[in-house]
């Protein structure tokens, strides 16, 4: 991430401080609100509390010309110890609202309600096609963003709408077919585009308390047999195609490998885990000597899922 430096930065705190007043923090700590635990300070920070609150503070970003970093749950990102240059925008856009008399039933969320809730909460009332989510930690934006998955399901297969916040004001509602989703990425993923996932809606199927809760047990055992416990990102790698990116990691002889406080999980080696002490650069190291090896060993080149977040040498 190509970041402007702190003096940047403070030759904008005036402007910034006339725009948000109180509401803007310096230098906050961002490895709270991480999943990882993992990660440097923000220069500036900002919450945003609901859907139009994260699209007045976006334009108004966008107007100061002050770049920024839409944060959610903080799950699928290594945020570096050096921190983020610029503004960071807390997601806390968290409203939902459930229509079960459609036909089919739909929910609309807002982009920073947690994904992982917003299934268990339909799925309580006997709401059935989004139980695969029930486990999935990240945010409804960043879900969308990057067409999160498990257990087969996805977020192409639920999507109805998202709307969309573009650097030039415009609100547009985006059908899932714009999107153009593909495995665990998206059209704005892909092309890096000024705009700001406001909200989604979801489209589900109607069924039974019974019925959602015996998938959600079986997800959940499944994952609980698979996944390690503690803080991690999720998924360190994309799977390659035909293939899995933890069997080629454990193939390689890496399961349990450490470096510094970051280790490859002997539970699952796609999966990185980290005690409070860990330093992203340590994580770093790692996620390359991973793709070292499977890429000596297997002539196969591991894409990262999770996304690198500020300032790296």
């Amino acid at each position: 991430m190509n970041a402007p430096s702190a003096v940047f930065l403070n030759s904008q705190w005036e402007t910034l401080q006339a725009a948000f007043g109180s509401r803007l923090q310096r230098d906050v700590p961002l490895a709270p609100y991480t999943a990882a635990r993992i990660g440097g300070p923000a220069d500036a920070f900002l919450t945003a509390d609901s859907v139009d609150d994260l699209a007045e503070t976006a334009k108004k970003l966008w107007k100061i010309r002050t770049p920024f970093f839409i944060l959610g749950s903080g799950s699928n990102i290594l945020v570096s110890d050096a921190g983020v240059r610029g503004v960071v925008v807390l997601n806390w856009a968290k409203g939902t609202r459930l229509d079960d008399t459609a036909d089919p039933p739909k929910i609309w969320a807002g982009s920073g309600a947690s994904f992982g809730q917003l299934a268990r909460k339909v799925s309580a009332k006997g709401l059935g096609g989004l139980e695969w989510a029930t486990g999935v930690p990240g945010s409804v934006g960043g879900a969308v963003f990057g067409n999160a998955g498990a257990h087969g399901g996805d977020v192409a297969h639920n999507l109805r709408m998202a709307e969309i916040l573009h650097q030039d004001g415009r609100r547009e509602e985006w059908p899932v077919e714009k999107m153009e989703y593909a495995y665990r990425t998206s059209a704005l993923k892909r092309k890096s585009m000024n705009a700001v996932i406001l909200a989604a809606t979801f489209e589900l199927t109607r069924s039974t308390t019974e019925q959602t809760r015996t998938l959600i047990d079986a997800f959940s055992a499944h994952r609980h047999q698979t996944q390690p416990p503690g803080a991690s990102m999720g998924s360190m790698f994309k799977n390659p195609p035909n293939d899995y990116a933890g069997r080629l990691i454990e193939a390689a002889g890496l399961k349990g490998t450490r470096i510094g406080s970051a280790e490859i999980s002997p539970v699952h080696a796609n999966f990185f885990v980290s005690s409070g002490t860990t330093r992203a650069a340590d994580v770093l190291e790692l996620i390359k000597v991973a793709q070292k090896t499977v890429s000596e060993k297997f002539g196969i080149d591991l894409e990262l899922e999770i996304e690198l977040i500020g300032e790296w040498n």
